[in-house]
């Protein structure tokens, strides 16, 4: 009888579709595993596989030279002005996301019984058992590599290197190398691109205790042996690779180590970071016990919520590190993938990250910081083609090598978009807070962003302030003119918090006091007509309520900028906009976006309609990655990785200066505990809650005073670093 949440997920049958597969992965290297028996599928992927398809050399646009123009055009009231914005060229996706191949280990059909394949969440292990057989496999977060370890008596295996996967080219140039070694084998396979000198290649290394190994193209086969125990790696490179060197590198991380030995060097860095943060819902312990599959049949139920908090943590740490998530996280079955599984930044990137800091997984902010500091030179180049200003301007879209913008059209002129670079730094910036230090790389790109504002923002109004000119708020238009518009309620917000930002990152400069007066120039928000804060803040400009995209409220989530303590007015009009929203097409990502604007304006039955829209809808897989739309249509990770953030945000939301307590906790959970959270004011924290009231731990590591929200109103916190500071709260 479990006591407590399950830190994993288990099923009774072996996954029959790839998107059932349990995910293990080190943020470089992921594994897909299927876990049957008779044919034990590990489907290897790696962040950097991405197919060629023509856009390797694609530039951005040169129209700095077009933009005085446009600009006068557009504010003279020439609504479709920016549909002309373009060099003409055809929409350009960015180059998609595949797999490799599949380990494929096949033995002869035999009686089976008491199966059962499961996930550990807090080793990242992979486990499947029917009678005798077992098959183990988890990647390395130590050394980099795939590790599988079947065993079974007498096992008889065909093993082999498959790159037949769905969707995979018919033009794609495959080889395979087999060589026979004194601990069993070494296989390759290598995959050229059609029509490209880009190619990937797989290695993998044999060891057989017991039994014998023969050659079986395109692999080897094993008989009679007691285990078998496989090494993965596999490298995308332009030319050739020398997989001997691979091969030679991998045989000697087998030398003198088992298993054990691998999993035992990998734990503990994965470990430390997974249990950093654990909730617990109060769950009935039989409801614990329960499968992933059945659980998903309680959609209302305590148990599911654990199980998917502790799960997009899990898969949320396993995907990053050389770089974030991308759509699918890190892991795909098929090479014919949605949106390219790019990093789509002006929605997904962020909300699936949007936990990171709170959540206590660095590690998911770091791959973030990494992705930028290896695009800023195209950044740079999108700023000075577009917009010929200096500064940087991240692109909505990127395959992770090119951060050049060159995916947009007509219906999608994400060329427009200027607040990209404040929102993707956001999560960055959050991060220092919480560590209480400010990243000097951070601080660098601040000021390039602030740069940018002091070259683009030179038109103005009537009244003397500055205007955003062209203005574009993801993804939508306003009613009855174009995308490309004047002030999105996004780009106002974006403007002024980079400068602000890049400001309190420069203290004392001259830089800093011209930032400042700058941002003092913007425009307020519009309140419209219905009472709502306006997605564009130019009169004439309407809004288009029915879209999945919520760009216009970023003063309130995950910026500060608009709350219900300094500027309720605002929040009134805010929440006015929430209420008038449609869901559109009911994307996963649109509705917890919805949860966790919710959340900061303390609409807790708004937040559990919006859950119930996600956990009613059949989003989640029973590998509990979700999908992008209901009945668990396209293999997405937004709802996996976003939920965590939405579960924390209505228990716990923070500030340099403020903590607000169970500000928009649904009435659904009403007893429960959260532990190891970080506040932006530098404290962790445990809260627990029930019908009697609530008691939280801070445990600071900055002496500082901040504001304590709660249902009973506001007063002064004042922590000293080291000493653990104790709250006891009445009913709420």
């Amino acid at each position: 009888m479990t006591t407590g949440p399950v830190h994993g997920t288990w099923e009774p049958h072996p996954a029959v579709r790839w998107e059932d597969g349990f995910l293990s992965g080190n943020g470089h290297h992921g594994a897909l595993v299927f876990g049957d028996p008779d044919d034990d599928r590990v489907v290897v992927t790696h962040h950097t596989l991405v197919r060629p398809n023509g856009g390797r050399h694609t530039r951005p646009p040169e129209l700095a030279a077009e933009l005085p123009d446009l600009q006068d055009r557009l504010l003279a009231g020439d609504l479709t002005a920016a549909e002309g914005f373009t060099d003409g060229r055809p929409l350009q996706w960015v180059r998609p996301f595949h797999p490799a191949f599949q380990v494929r280990l096949r033995r002869p059909a035999g009686p089976g019984s008491r199966y059962r394949r499961q996930v550990d969440f807090a080793t990242g292990e992979t486990t499947a058992t029917c009678g005798h057989w077992t098959s183990r496999v988890f990647v390395s977060r130590a050394d980099d590599v795939i590790v599988q370890h079947v065993t079974a008596r007498g096992l008889t295996l065909a093993v082999a290197l498959d790159h037949r996967l769905p969707g995979a080219p018919a033009g794609l140039g495959v080889g395979h190398g087999t060589l026979l070694t004194p601990e069993g084998a070494a296989l390759t396979l290598r995959a050229r691109y059609p029509d490209s000198d880009r190619a990937y290649t797989g290695v993998t290394v044999v060891a057989v205790t017991g039994g014998r190994v023969s050659l079986a193209a395109p692999g080897v086969r094993v008989e009679g042996a007691d285990s078998v125990l496989l090494l993965t790696r596999v490298r995308r490179h332009t030319g050739e690779l020398d997989a001997t060197e691979e091969t030679r590198t991998l045989r000697a991380l087998l030398a003198d180590r088992s298993y054990d030995d691998l999993l035992a060097r990998h734990t503990p860095l994965h470990r430390t970071a997974y249990e950093r943060v654990t909730l617990d819902l109060a769950a009935p312990a039989d409801e614990r016990a329960l499968p992933g599959s059945e659980l998903l049949k309680r959609p209302r139920g305590a148990a599911l919520l654990e199980r998917l908090f502790a799960a997009g943590r899990y898969h949320l740490l396993s995907a990053s590190g050389l770089f974030p998530p991308r759509l699918t996280g890190l892991w795909t079955g098929d090479w014919d993938t949605a949106w390219a599984e790019a990093f789509t930044n002006d929605a997904n990137l962020n909300l699936q990250t949007a936990s990171a800091a709170a959540a206590a997984l660095p590690e998911a902010t770091s791959a973030l910081s990494a992705l930028i500091q290896r695009q800023l030179p195209d950044w740079r180049e999108n700023a000075r083609a577009v917009f010929g200003a200096r500064g940087v301007v991240a692109p909505a879209h990127t395959d992770g090598e090119s951060g050049l913008t060159y995916h947009f059209s007509r219906e999608y002129p994400l060329h427009l978009w200027t607040a990209g670079a404040d929102w993707l730094l956001k999560p960055l910036v959050d991060h220092d807070d919480t560590r209480g230090a400010r990243d000097p790389r951070t601080a660098a790109v601040l000021a390039e962003v602030a740069r940018f504002y002091e070259d683009f923002l030179t038109r103005t109004d009537a009244d003397g302030q500055l205007v955003v000119v062209p203005s574009y708020s993801p993804e939508n238009r306003p009613a009855g003119a174009s995308w490309g518009a004047i002030n999105a309620a996004m780009d106002l917000s974006a403007a002024r918090h980079a400068l602000l930002t890049a400001a309190d990152y420069h203290p004392g400069t001259e830089h800093a006091d011209r930032w400042r007066a700058l941002a003092d120039r913007l425009p307020p928000h519009r309140v419209n007509a219905d009472g709502a804060l306006a997605e564009w803040a130019w009169p004439g400009l309407d809004d288009t309520y029915d879209h999945r995209h919520l760009s216009h409220l970023y003063a309130v989530w995950p910026l500060d900028e608009i709350n219900p303590y300094d500027t309720p007015r605002l929040a009134a009009a805010a929440h006015r906009a929430l209420e008038l929203r449609g869901a559109e097409n009911d994307s996963a990502h649109g509705h917890l976006h919805h949860a966790l604007i919710a959340a900061r304006l303390r609409d807790g039955h708004r937040v559990d309609r919006a859950l119930a829209q996600v956990l009613e809808g059949d989003f989640f897989h029973t590998s509990l990655m979700s999908a992008h739309y209901p009945h668990r249509d396209v293999y997405n990770a937004d709802a996996a990785h976003t939920l965590p953030a939405v579960l924390i945000e209505m228990l716990v939301q923070s500030t340099p200066d403020r903590l607000v307590l169970l500000p928009a906790l649904p009435p659904a959970f009403p007893a429960g505990e959260l532990r190891g959270v970080r506040t932006r004011f530098g404290a962790g924290l445990d809260l627990t809650w029930g019908p009697d009231g609530a008691r939280a731990v801070l445990k600071p590591h900055r002496t500082r005073t901040v504001e304590l929200r709660t249902s009973s109103g506001a007063q002064p916190l004042h922590l000293v670093a080291g000493e653990d500071h104790v709250l006891t709260l009445g009913t709420w």
